[in-house]
């Protein structure tokens, strides 16, 4: 991975990049950073309503954890990817925070540099 960096968070729906080109290994202050994914079963057979819904939650939360520097959300193969400032239990806390909106979100993984 290269030394990417992104300045604020947003979430990404549809990249024309490959995500390993496009997610950040670094944060502004040239930190390494950590990611994770979580699996949305079933996101791709809700409707617009439904997945707008559920990405008003998503923001919300992560506007609440200054650790999160970039999110990107794979409809089609119901998948958010998500990097982090590493903190001792970020990552769990932010997955807790998605499950208690979204209950049938799964951890696939995270990894930490």
């Amino acid at each position: 991975m290269t030394d990417r960096t992104l300045p604020s968070v947003s979430i990404s729906l549809a990249g024309h990049q490959p995500l390993h080109e496009r997610v950040p290994a670094r944060d502004e202050l040239g930190q390494l950073l950590s990611d994770f994914m979580v699996l949305l079963p079933g996101l791709r057979e809700r409707t617009r309503l439904e997945i707008n819904e559920r990405l008003d939650y998503l923001q919300m939360i992560f506007a609440n954890f200054r650790e999160v520097v970039f999110v990107d959300l794979n409809v089609p193969l119901n998948l958010l990817w998500i990097s982090v400032r590493p903190r001792p239990g970020v990552i769990l806390e932010l997955f807790g925070a998605v499950k208690s909106g979204i209950p049938e979100a799964k951890l696939v993984g995270h990894h930490h540099e």
